[in-house]
């Protein structure tokens, strides 16, 4: 089955009304699950079918690509960099406290409950009408389905929207390279200090290296300028998910 989600999540706290809305999906099979974006679904499903083995994508936060294996409780957080897949253990155990109070959403009986997660309080509403004991991200273990979730700054939230049956689970980001939220933090503020650092190396490996726009014309790149227009947007986006793990760039 395929579980199609509304994301809805603000990631600068000093606009508080700016939120950014994207699709997410769940898809389910014998108890193991990937959870990632529908333009990351697309594009997963393309390297598959060309054969692709190189994953490019960039910076190192908000990439919200989980996968579980509910039958040995192992949750993996996957993050791409360039051509490099790393994999994040997510070792944090989920206390779940089910509440009594109950609700329908939408054509769902739904029941309340709570948990923390990341440095943060969250409020879940599960139904056990679709016994299935997953959800979004990294979330699970309730006796059946996350129909809705949100944290209590309400920073993040999901909620479920359309149910589907899927033809089959593809994962094409299998050689990862396993690290800690430590190394992640090494990772990022490398990254951070020189966003363009694989595009330098581009130009310094060729004698003449062109961009150009549309129109032919030739563009002058100045990686100063391009660099700090990055670490700005890098720390102008510096609330995520996992909030205990927020990197002070």
């Amino acid at each position: 089955m395929s579980f199609v989600y509304e994301m809805k999540y603000r990631l600068n706290k000093k606009n508080p009304d700016k939120y950014i809305t994207n699709t997410m999906i769940l898809d389910f099979s014998d108890n193991v699950s990937i959870f990632r974006s529908k333009v990351d679904r697309i594009s997963d499903s393309l390297k598959m079918n060309n054969g692709s083995s190189k994953i490019y994508s960039s910076n190192f936060e908000n990439q919200f690509y989980i996968k579980k294996n509910l039958i040995n409780s192992d949750i993996a957080n996957i993050i791409t960099n360039s051509e490099f897949i790393y994999l994040i253990r997510i070792q944090e155990v989920l206390k779940w406290e089910i509440l009594s109070e109950k609700k329908k959403i939408g054509s769902n009986n739904c029941q309340k409950a709570s948990v923390n997660y990341g440095g943060r309080e969250w409020i879940a509403w599960f139904t056990n009408e679709i016994p299935i004991n997953d959800g979004p991200y990294i979330f699970n273990g309730l006796p059946g389905l996350i129909v809705s979730i949100v944290d209590k700054d309400r920073d993040y939230e999901f909620n479920l929207i359309e149910i589907k049956k899927s033809s089959n689970l593809f994962d094409v980001k299998k050689n990862t390279i396993t690290i800690d939220w430590n190394k992640f933090e090494k990772l990022a503020k490398t990254y951070y200090e020189n966003p363009n650092s694989s595009l330098e190396q581009k130009i310094k490996s060729y004698k003449y290296y062109r961009y150009q726009d549309a129109k032919g014309n030739d563009i002058e790149l100045n990686l100063k300028e391009m660099n700090k227009g990055q670490q700005n947007y890098i720390k102008s986006t510096n609330n995520p998910i996992e909030l205990n793990h927020r990197i002070d760039y």
